[in-house]
């Protein structure tokens, strides 16, 4: 029984050998630098730890702006800069066009919807919505109707306020979230309901388990770990009963549809319906990039502002992304910032809790996006 038990060790361990001299062959054959890769689990130990997108950003430092590592024993290439970003999404844009491969979300989504979808699948979802959205309200309302009365509900919650100090980010959340309900579903929801509070829920708390480490340790034995109890099972629970929600709104739909006079993008899509290697292109080294930024990482409006004082265009703002897979709602998400700050600064005088060079504008590290810290500040009627 001893000698069976070492003869297995023996094994475990030659094979392990031969999988990091594979490894490391790989390594040899014409890829960009990048870290030394473990047997089995590629970089991953290297890279989640303590925080994610720095941890990346950080290879461009070491490696230059194209790097490559490992996650398990799918090679990722990496790209820093603005440079090589633009030439890889844009001026290759079609090459590039489909979204990475990941394992966890491809469990919870099955290739499927606008965001997670590839190839003519995405192209046709993606046109319909960019069309749809362009042309929505066209003799009814218009999307910015849609924002307006949303940020009327704002300035109403933050009046209610008094002069206490509150967390804006929550109220800014719901509002953002009713303006997507509007165009989507045809209504908005109060802010104390129940049902729309659940679903925001739901999705805060997918959106936590998705960005979190455990996500590159289910890509490692997906076959293996689905079967045990961890994070994946609750996520798949959450989109379960989201699907549940959005399919009763659509069943709902399709009951009152009139083809003459669509109310929402659930009509316009019921009515449309009766007719290799992943890259991670680092967005925060482009943002933060001290040769189009002076002082990346301090609040500084003079970023984007010329000598005269007017507003300036910097290329290496890239918010929403770029390329073919630049955010569908970039122009809503415009609007709203738009329609919304000066709904607020129109009303009120906006005061920090504590000294504004105490704030920590850093985000919340442990995630694989970057999120804001919550705060509080006071409002004051204008």
């Amino acid at each position: 029984m001893a000698l069976l038990g070492i003869e297995t060790l023996l094994l475990v361990c030659g094979v392990t050998f031969l999988l990091y001299l594979i490894t490391k062959r790989q390594r040899h054959l014409k890829l960009p630098p990048g870290p030394t890769p473990l047997p089995l689990i590629g970089n991953i130990l290297q890279l989640v730890f303590p925080n994610q997108v720095k941890a990346f950003v950080k290879l461009g430092s070491q490696y230059g702006p194209v790097s490559m590592v490992f996650l398990g024993q799918n090679p990722v290439l990496v790209l820093n800069g603005y440079d090589v970003v633009k030439e890889a999404f844009v001026e290759n844009g079609e090459v590039f066009s489909n979204r990475g491969k990941n394992t966890f979300i491809e469990m919870l989504f099955k290739g499927r919807g606008v965001a997670f979808s590839n190839g003519e699948t995405w192209r046709q979802m993606r046109r319909f919505s960019l069309s749809t959205l362009r042309d929505f309200g066209m003799g009814k309302r218009s999307i910015e109707e849609r924002v307006q009365e949303e940020a009327c509900s704002l300035v109403e919650e933050f009046n209610k306020t008094k002069g206490a100090p509150f967390d804006s980010t929550y109220l800014l959340t719901l509002a953002v979230s009713n303006v997507i309900c509007s165009i989507v579903f045809g209504n908005r929801f109060e802010y104390k309901n129940e049902t729309f509070l659940s679903v925001l829920a739901l999705l805060k708390d997918t959106f936590r388990i998705v960005t979190s480490p455990w996500t590159q340790f289910f890509g490692f034995a997906p076959g293996f770990l689905q079967h045990f109890p961890g994070p994946h099972k609750m996520a798949a629970k959450n989109i379960g009963r989201l699907k549940k929600f959005v399919t009763e709104i659509v069943t709902t739909h399709e009951e009152t549809l009139d083809e003459n006079s669509p109310r929402d993008y659930i009509d316009c899509f019921l009515i449309k319906m009766r007719q290799g290697t992943t890259v991670f292109p680092m967005l925060t080294s482009i943002m933060k990039d001290p040769r189009y930024f002076k002082d990346p990482e301090s609040f500084n409006p003079c970023h984007f502002l010329d000598e005269k004082g007017s507003l300036k265009k910097s290329d290496a703002f890239l918010p929403f992304s770029i390329g073919k897979r630049v955010c569908l709602g970039e122009g809503l998400a415009r609007m709203e910032i738009f329609l919304f700050l000066t709904s607020i600064l129109q009303r009120f005088e906006l005061k920090c809790h504590m000294d504004p060079e105490d704030i920590d504008i850093s985000p919340v590290p442990f995630k694989a996006a970057s999120t804001p810290r919550p705060y509080e500040l006071y409002i004051t009627p204008r």
